[in-house]
């Protein structure tokens, strides 16, 4: 069952039923104002960081689901309703909402009344435009009463929730012309307010929470609505809210525009009153007037269109493959702008308030973005690199904000290290920018500590080494990628979290086959740079631990037909066929097989194999088998879950590339379009409502075929799944990969692809790549023409900026 469609054409997702199985939400600016908008109307606005400088409130897991956001209510004397649907819940005769890049529009129609909102964040601009157009289609004038509404976070979105002792003592609020300033706490610690604008003289306002709604009224019958008419209450403590009311007659067939603006302004200490107690509204005031007419909004969001369409023309792809190509061309793209904005911090599964920005996150949102705009990736890799220790260790998440640790959720991930090479040598590849590995960073953040970028890798890459166990595979740490697999943890107290209780690494045998797969791949990226630099003994030293690597991994880590997962705190295996339940898990032969690691031996066709035969199901590729039916204290939070979901044999999205890149390391381009098909969301729209989240982006899980309802997916959005899939299909797939001398062109491909076509800009040069596979073969470059003339080898040097450059490659 379908709720929507694409709309390829306009690069949107158009939902024609409110009733979604799930909201289903947009993410609106790209740079330092963010707002998340369900389909509905539904959810909230922040500046940088959602957990301490979040302006508007919402509550997650409240019944009714999405509940707060962004909404207009009309009284139009006949009944109250609201475009998107919500809050009201009146029956609308028609309804619409189309999801596009960055903005989201939502229409909804009743008794003759067009009512439409569009909802961005203009480009460099610390604040979301909201217009609202209505217009009577009827033959008679309607005179309708219009009220905005948001509610204001106070700032800290967790003492928001936690403090009322102090929070109903402090909310404070400024009405000046058409404007409702938030200020609360400005006069102590902030330097900075937010504002609620319209673009019309008010007939009235509410910024009393109580008094809008009546103490007993939910958002769907505010008192205020109800009667017409507001009393104009100005907050003093409680709950301060904003709300402008605007009576309205449209002639019939007329229609008006109402611009909003929702917005946030920081002032210099010396620069932060007008007078006594009143706020300087300097900033407030430009911002305002910069989208005071319907006119001014169009222009922006025509901005907005075109940065996007620069920005997906930098990668396209035409296979003739139409879910395919939409998936490649827009919303896979678009979903890794978003995780590399936002790493895993805020969604409708994450509240933006316990996580930040992720070390092994990050670096791998990188690879899904750092075509789009290599600049914004050299800055995020610095910022990274600035949380680490000088052992190499790093915090797991930082504030961005603040740019500082995460303190709650520590340190002791044993995989973070080496995903800072995978982030950088992305970086310097696509870029060709070698300058940042000079660049000074500091270790955690402390001034004066500061040493090259090339020095943080070299860090990153020993943290490996020092860090063995007694097979000469790496300890785990706190965990690996798996957060879930805790083997130095043994909780028995429900009071704790598995990941951050006491990390018992001392003695520890608890060795990951996943970071040794790890170490491999990125530790002969990293050899591959240190030669590019002419560091040759220090490229000679690694290459010896990454042999040592590959040798251990054959010896200890094969199990007779798939890698080991892991050895546990006291040595005994895990992810083997002589475990009980969890025999085989997906990460470990991920990794070993894109590694190539027993390649000439068969090790990884019979890993692979192995995979397909016990890991594989209808919705996608299961983390492990057997699922685990009781808890293995050993194990921790993995076996806590019932059998096919999360981490216990549920589809973890995020890996099944993995998968997918070592099938074509093996050269099955059919298996590995197979897997590819199964979890990407344009194939799966049909079944949207046992799917649940959005059918335009990736979901971090689906149950598996262990779960009571396979094929339900949860965790959408906010997923390295975005990244991995992009970088399966675009590098491994497709087969366009960038390297330091240029573009390498090595394709696996289902037999029956006869032809497809990729642009891709590359180091200001575009390169109009087509490839052809008369014989049906799955992979092999047989011959590669540029511009007329043959050339050797696969690689297509690079070419000077400006220029376009014609490929022809044969398979």
């Amino acid at each position: 069952m379908q709720f929507g469609h694409f709309d390829d054409n306009r690069r949107e997702y158009v939902i024609t039923d409110p009733r979604t199985p799930w909201p289903w939400i947009n993410y609106l600016g790209n740079e330092d104002f963010f707002s998340l908008v369900s389909n509905t109307g539904g959810g909230y606005s922040f500046y940088k960081d959602a957990k301490f400088r979040r302006i508007t409130r919402y509550r997650y897991n409240n019944v009714p689901m999405d509940s707060g956001g962004k909404y207009f209510y009309i009284n139009d004397g006949e009944s109250i309703w609201s475009p998107g649907w919500k809050p009201c819940k009146t029956p609308l005769d028609s309804y619409e909402c189309r999801h596009g890049m960055n903005y989201t529009t939502i229409k909804g129609v009743k008794n003759g009344v067009e009512a439409e909102v569009l909802y961005f964040v203009p480009l460099k601009t610390w604040a979301e435009v909201q217009k609202l157009t209505l217009r009577n289609t009827t033959s008679e004038a309607k005179t309708l009463k219009v009220f905005s509404f948001v509610e204001w976070c106070l700032w800290n979105a967790a003492t928001d929730m936690e403090n009322f002792q102090r929070n109903f003592s402090t909310g404070e609020v400024e009405i000046e012309d058409s404007v409702i300033y938030h200020k609360t706490e400005y006069k102590e610690r902030r330097n900075h307010y937010a504002y609620y604008a319209a673009n019309v003289a008010l007939d009235g306002f509410e910024t009393d929470r109580e008094t809008f709604f009546g103490l007993y009224n939910g958002f769907d019958e505010p008192q205020t609505v109800l009667e017409g008419a507001p009393r104009n209450s100005v907050a003093h403590g409680w709950s301060p809210i904003a709300s402008h009311y605007i009576e309205v007659t449209l002639q019939p067939g007329e229609s008006k525009d109402f611009v909003f603006v929702l917005g946030y302004v920081e002032n210099a200490d010396d620069e932060k009153w007008e007078s006594k107690n009143i706020i300087n509204k300097t900033k407030a005031k430009a911002t305002i007037a910069r989208f005071d007419t319907a006119e001014k909004v169009d222009a922006a969001l025509a901005e907005l269109r075109a940065y996007w369409d620069n920005l997906l023309n930098v990668f396209s792809v035409k296979t003739g493959e139409e879910k395919l190509d939409r998936m490649v061309n827009i919303w896979n793209q678009y979903q890794c702008m978003i995780t590399f904005c936002f790493s895993r911090s805020a969604s409708f599964f994450e509240s933006g308030i316990g996580r930040g920005m992720g070390f092994r996150d990050s670096n791998q949102d990188l690879i899904g973005f750092v075509h789009q705009i290599p600049e914004r990736a050299r800055e995020r890799i610095i910022d990274i690199a600035s949380t680490q220790f000088p052992d190499g260790g790093c915090y797991h998440q930082y504030q961005p904000l603040t740019k500082k640790g995460n303190n709650e959720i520590g340190q002791g991930f044993n995989d973070d290290p080496m995903w800072l090479i995978l982030g950088t040598t992305a970086y310097i590849k696509e870029s060709g920018d070698f300058s940042i590995l000079d660049e000074p960073v500091p270790f955690d953040n402390v001034p004066g500590s500061e040493v090259s970028l090339f020095e943080h890798l070299i860090v990153s890459f020993d943290h490996v080494i020092n860090n063995l166990g007694p097979h000469g595979l790496p300890l785990i740490g706190r965990a690996d990628w798996n957060d879930c697999l805790n083997l130095n943890c043994f909780s028995n107290d429900p009071n704790e979290s598995f990941q951050t209780t006491e990390n018992k690494t001392e003695g520890s045998k608890a060795e990951s086959l996943m970071i040794a797969g790890l170490f491999v791949i990125y530790g002969n990226d990293y050899v591959e740079l240190c030669k590019k630099l002419g560091k040759n003994e220090e490229a000679e030293r690694a290459q010896k631990h990454v042999d040592a690597m590959i040798e251990a991994v054959k010896q200890y880590g094969w199990d007779g037909e798939w890698f080991l997962r892991a050895y546990d705190y006291f040595g005994n295996k895990i992810g083997s066929n002589e475990n009980e339940e969890g025999k085989i898990f997906i990460e470990s032969n991920g990794w070993c097989t894109m590694a190539g690691i027993g390649l000439e031996e068969g090790l990884v066709t019979k890993a692979l194999d192995s995979v397909k035969e016990r890991l594989d199901c209808e919705h996608g590729i299961v983390l492990n088998n057997p699922a685990f039916t009781k808890y293995y204290i050993e194990y921790g939070e993995i076996s806590s879950y019932p059998p096919g979901y999360k981490e216990n044999a549920g589809i973890f999205c995020h890996n099944n590339p993995w998968i997918i890149i070592g099938e074509t390391v093996q050269g099955r381009g059919d298996r590995a379009w197979e897997y590819f098909r199964k979890i990407c969301p344009s194939y799966t729209e049909h079944i949207s409502d046992l799917h649940k989240v959005e059918p335009y982006v990736y979901a971090q899980m689906i149950a598996g075929k262990d779960a009571f309802k396979p094929g339900e997916a949860k965790n959408s959005w906010l997923t390295g799944t975005a990244a991995w899939n992009f970088y399966a299909i675009s590098q491994y797939i497709l087969g366009i990969q960038p390297t330091y001398d240029g573009l390498r062109i090595d394709p696996c491909i289902p037999a029956d692809w006869k032809e497809y076509t990729v642009t891709r800009q590359f180091r200001g040069a575009t390169y109009e790549i087509s490839v052809k596979n008369p014989n049906g073969n799955m992979k092999g470059v047989k011959s590669v023409v540029v511009d007329g003339k043959a050339v050797s080898g696969n690689i297509i040097p690079e070419m000077p900026a400006g220029k376009i450059c014609r490929v022809e490659v044969t398979l």
